[in-house]
Order: C-alpha cells, then sequence, then structure tokens
C-alpha cells in the first residue's frame, strides 16, 4: 500500500526515476561498455526496495500505464505518476550532461540497425519488464508476500541491456526515451529526435501486450470465486512465454556480440522463473521437464510433460527467428569450430545436468526455497555459460539448441539432434543424481485428512513436522498431490494457516474462501496504486 499523502507518492516516484535516469546518464556519458547493463538494473532494484513503500515504485510510464490496464492502480495515478517520472527523468538527464560539460545521449538504434528493428526491441522488453512487475509485485499470488521482486524487476534490465540493448539502445521506459532526447535537445539548444517519440509510442504497446498476457496465464485474479489453480492453457502460456523470453535474450546476445551474454540470459531465466514458477513451475528447458518426470514424485505427468516439451521447442525456435530478424544476422554453427564433438558432449552433458539437478533440488522438494530459488537455477547458467561456452556454446537446453541451429545455415542445422540428445540424457542422470543424494524425498506420509494432521511412516526418521507442509494458495493443495509440476514456488505457510486439506477440498466446517485474497490489501486511503500492495 502505498503512502496515504498524494505528494508523498509523486515525489516518490519523481526521486526514484530521478536516480534511474541519472544512472542511465552517467554509465552512457562516462563511457562504460561492459558493466552499465548492471550498474542501471541495480539502480531500479534498489530504488524500488526504497520507495516501494511509498508509491509502489513504478518509476516508469510504461509500467504504470500497464498497472493501469490490468486493474491494479486507477486512471488518475496513471496520469499523475507518469508526469511525475517525466519530469524526474528530464531532470536527471539535463543535470547529468551539464555536468558531463553538455556532451548529449542521443535516442537512436544503434548501429546499422533500422528503426523497426529498434522498435520491437523496445516492445519486446518493456513488455518483459511489465509482465515480470504484475506477476511479482501485483499478483494475488505474490504481492506482498515475498522480497525478490526487487532483484525480479530490476533485473529484466539487465537481460534486457544486454540483448535488446545492442539493437536500440536499450530505453524499456518513456521515462527514459523521453529524459534523454529532450534532455539532449534542451543541453545542446537544439531540436529533439523523432526516435524518442517513436520508441515512446512502442513502449506503451508493450505494456498493453504486458497486461493482456498477464490475464492469460493469471486468470484467477479477475475471478470472483476461489479457483482450483491453473489451467492447462495458463500453464502452457506459461511455458511458451518464459522459454521465449530466454531464447530471444540468448538470440540477441549471441547476434549483437554481447559482452556479458551468459549473465544477460541467465538474468532473463532468473526473472521469468520468479514471475511464472507458481503458474507452470517455470521449467523453459526440456530437459529439466525430463528430469522432474524422471524424479518422480508425481510432479509432473506424462502428458503434460509432452506438453511442455512441445511449446518450449516452438518457442525457442520462433525466438531464435525473431532475434535473426532484428538484428539481420544469421547464428553460427551451434558447435564452435575449434572444439571437437567429444568436447561438446562433456560440456553439454555436465552442466546441462547440474541445471537440472539444481532446479529438482531447489524446486521440486518438499521444503522449497521461498525467496532464492529463481537466483539458483538462473546462475546455473552464468556458471556454465562462462565454464563452457567457448567449448560448446553453452546451450545448455534443447529449445536453445533446437532455435539456434534451425537458423543458422542448412549445412549446419542438424547440429541440434546431438545438442538434444546429450541435453536429455543430462536431465535424466540429473534425475537420477537427485534419488540418490536426497532419499528423503522419497519417504512416503501417512496423511490423516480427518485430524488434517501428517506424520512420517515408522520407517521414516526424517522428523518432518505438520507445519513445513507446503502451502501457498487453492492452487497448492493440488500441487501436493502432484497435479502442478514444480509449483513449490512462494509463500511458506503453516497448517493452521490453511483453510484446505492435502486433497484440495476445505475442512470441515471451514467456509469456501480463497487464500490467495486472506489479507488482501486495498488501495491506499488517498487513491494511491495498488501495484506493489501489501508489501508496504
Amino acid at each position: 500500500m502505498g503512502e496515504s499523502k498524494a505528494i508523498a507518492r509523486y515525489v516518490a516516484e519523481f526521486f526514484g526515476t530521478f536516480v534511474l535516469v541519472a544512472t542511465v546518464c552517467g554509465n552512457v556519458l562516462s563511457g562504460q561498455t561492459v558493466w552499465a547493463g548492471v550498474s542501471i538494473g541495480c539502480s531500479l532494484a534498489v530504488m524500488i526496495y526504497a520507495v516501494g513503500k511509498s508509491s509502489g515504485a513504478h518509476l516508469n510510464p510504461a509500467v504504470s500505464v500497464c498497472c493501469g490496464l490490468a486493474g491494479k492502480c486507477p486512471v488518475r495515478e496513471v496520469l499523475f505518476y507518469a508526469a511525475s517520472q517525466f519530469l524526474g527523468g528530464l531532470s536527471a538527464a539535463v543535470l547529468m550532461m551539464w555536468t558531463h560539460h553538455g556532451n548529449v545521449v542521443r535516442v537512436a538504434p544503434v548501429g546499422e540497425h533500422k528503426w523497426w528493428q529498434a522498435a520491437l526491441a523496445e516492445l519486446l522488453y518493456t513488455a518483459v519488464l511489465c509482465f515480470v512487475i504484475l506477476n511479482v509485485a501485483a499478483s494475488k499470488q505474490h504481492a506482498g508476500k515475498n522480497q525478490f521482486y526487487g532483484i525480479a524487476i530490476g533485473f529484466v534490465v539487465v537481460a534486457g541491456a544486454y540483448s535488446g540493448g545492442g539493437v536500440s539502445g536499450g530505453c524499456f521506459n518513456p521515462a527514459v526515451a523521453f529524459g534523454l532526447d529532450f534532455g539532449s535537445a534542451i543541453t545542446s539548444f537544439t531540436a529533439p529526435k523523432w526516435y524518442s517519440f517513436m520508441y515512446v509510442i512502442f513502449e506503451l504497446v508493450g505494456a498493453a501486450l504486458a497486461a493482456g498476457l498477464y490475464y492469460l496465464v493469471r486468470p484467477e485474479d479477475y475471478m470472483k470465486e476461489a479457483s482450483s489453480g491453473p489451467s492447462m492453457t495458463s500453464k502452457l502460456v506459461s511455458e511458451f512465454l518464459g522459454t521465449f523470453v530466454l531464447v530471444l535474450t540468448v538470440g540477441l546476445n549471441v547476434l549483437t556480440s554481447s559482452p556479458a551474454a551468459a549473465f544477460s540470459i541467465a538474468s532473463s531465466l532468473m526473472c521469468m522463473i520468479f514471475a511464472l514458477g507458481t503458474v507452470s513451475g517455470a521449467h523453459f528447458n526440456p530437459a529439466v521437464t525430463v528430469a522432474i518426470y524422471v524424479s518422480g514424485r508425481g510432479k509432473t505427468t506424462r502428458q503434460e510433460a509432452l506438453f511442455y516439451v512441445a511449446v518450449q521447442a516452438l518457442a525457442g525456435v520462433l525466438a531464435a527467428r525473431l532475434s535473426w530478424l532484428m538484428t539481420g544476422k544469421t547464428f553460427s554453427p551451434l558447435k564452435p569450430e575449434t572444439s571437437s564433438w567429444p568436447q561438446v558432449i562433456v560440456a553439454e552433458l555436465i552442466w546441462t545436468c547440474v541445471l537440472a539437478f539444481v532446479v529438482v533440488s531447489v524446486a521440486t522438494v518438499k521444503n522449497p526455497l521461498s525467496e532464492y530459488f529463481g537466483f539458483a537455477i538462473g546462475m546455473c547458467v552464468t556458471v556454465g555459460g562462462f565454464a563452457v561456452g567457448s567449448l560448446s556454446g553453452g546451450a545448455l537446453n534443447p529449445a536453445v539448441a533446437l532455435g539456434l541451429a534451425l537458423s543458422s545455415t542448412v549445412y549446419d542445422c542438424w547440429h541440434f539432434i546431438p545438442y538434444t540428445i546429450i541435453e536429455l540424457l543430462a536431465g535424466a542422470a540429473a534425475a537420477y543424481i537427485f534419488m540418490v543424494t536426497q532419499p528423503s524425498e522419497y519417504e512416503e506420509l501417512e496423511v490423516d485428512e480427518e485430524k488434517g494432521t501428517v506424520a512420517d511412516n515408522a520407517d521414516a526418521a526424517q522428523g518432518i513436522a505438520p507445519d513445513d507442509i507446503y502451502l501457498q494458495s487453492e492452487a497448492t493443495a493440488a500441487a501436493a498431490d502432484g497435479d502442478f509440476g514444480c509449483q513449490k514456488f512462494g509463500k511458506m505457510a503453516t497448517r493452521e494457516d490453511s483453510d484446505f486439506s492435502l486433497s484440495g477440498k476445505p475442512k470441515a466446517g471451514i467456509e469456501k474462501k480463497s487464500l490467495a485474497n486472506k489479507g488482501a490489501n486495498k488501495s491506499a486511503p488517498g487513491g494511491g496504486c495498488r501495484c506493489l500492495p501489501g508489501l508496504f
């Protein structure tokens, strides 16, 4: 909930946007190339944590518009927030350009990229940014129930700065585009360029796209009655979107010769896991789906696994083709010319196994990570990307291998076949390593439905307490029965907190209601925005 005083909310938006745009200008004007994306992403993250309790920390007119379209923010607040953000961005740009002796930062496509390619980059990554914000900070599932929201949102900028930024410059924020262009015009006494207007328009289109996609993956936010959990349609859309963003980020980093490709790709995976983990389990990788299925315990069904793999493969192919379209460049062969096939096999086998093993270990266990799961999984790409990227390219994902291979030359497109086989075998190997290293996960539990208690079998010696049972919403009860893949992300709750038994049915004498709405926050007394509600 934001502050009740309107002036507090608007000053918070002004100051947060001021810091963000000042960081952008400082990095560009000082010639920082390698760490600029990290610096800017971190500035967004820290300001979200700092002023989120005041205003919801939109710090971006596209985010405010998106929240308005998604029904998370009143129209009046959208207008006042946007005005505060534009003013904050312009003030920061003028001040920073003045301190750098009148040097300016022009908004325009990078290098020889066309205007429509830059427009696509701005639209897509603005949409990703807004989409992640809605999911981690404004959804009934997550709003006010996690501490990872700032990292998840800020690192979308890290993901986009090194991928889409290589095409458009990476604004993803109308206040940034407007501030840089009009700040340059004021500082140099020249007219603003038309690119800033184009960027703003496409960024707002991206915001609208994000609101629509949010409705597809979380329709329960708009239902009056309690939902039984994500539908198969929502899950498949979730898997498609997560894999699409991941492979698009891979493709653009590769084709624009990014200086921080592995970290950018890891950031995109981390952010989408945080956003969609409670919808589909956030596999985004056929090898991960295989690992979860082979590991047993009813975490996913054969039919669901096959559907997941199909949409992941489709998303990988479409995203790779789009990255080719946005850059006009063709992918090199999947296997580096300097590496032999045995080297590729070893590299992909080990590090895909590591990635899949971490997913199974942190997200599908009885007591999964509730805050750092996205970081743990995403950073596996940083680990593997830098460790074996020079040997195999560091695909670590059949959807990535398929997409990039089919967008390379016709003579080399067959490379995806051995890569896919190796990576799927690595997923299965990860499942067997999990079985050996974590046998306690396979000890059966006896459930007393009448008393609502859980006890170990006589031969189990791990001592799992009743209060350790994982409940995250109405859908969690069914997830415990194996209906929703590895959806064990989110907030821990005790048995006393729950109105549902493990069967997914309300306990005797308890009125059926939505756990997701428990403690739901109302809008601020002063009409404040309900984005990031309940955190404050």
